[in-house]
């Protein structure tokens, strides 16, 4: 199978995010002012159990589309807020309470959306 570049992994990621029901996805474009990544992902689920469902989905779909396996996941142990690095493209999977105390797309406004749903 080809490799997909970044945007496309996010794309995967938001994809496949939204097939379980995911909340309010977003893609941010964060590549100028993040030497270490290209693009967040931020999405999340409304219980611990579909917020398992979803980083489960992100890897599966991911793969699926091309891109690589992630090279961390943190957050795991709890599923209120996991963390999937895949190089250029780090996808953020909150539960609910998590996403709205941290409010990450808050911190990023001033950065370009990158819309992904077909």
């Amino acid at each position: 199978m080809v490799a997909i570049d970044d945007v496309d992994v996010a794309k995967a990621a938001a994809r496949s995010a939204a097939d379980k029901l995911a909340a309010d996805t977003v893609i941010i474009d964060v590549g100028d002012v993040i030497a270490i990544t290209g693009y967040f992902v931020i999405t999340s689920g409304a219980s611990r159990r579909q917020v398992r469902a979803i980083v489960d989905e992100v890897e599966v779909g991911v793969i699926a589309a091309g891109g690589p396996k992630p090279i961390r996941v943190e957050g795991i142990d709890h599923y209120e807020w996991v963390l999937m690095d895949f190089g250029d493209v780090v996808v953020h999977v909150f539960a609910e309470e998590q996403r709205e105390y941290y409010q990450l797309e808050r911190l990023w406004s001033d950065r370009p959306r990158v819309p992904w749903a077909e």
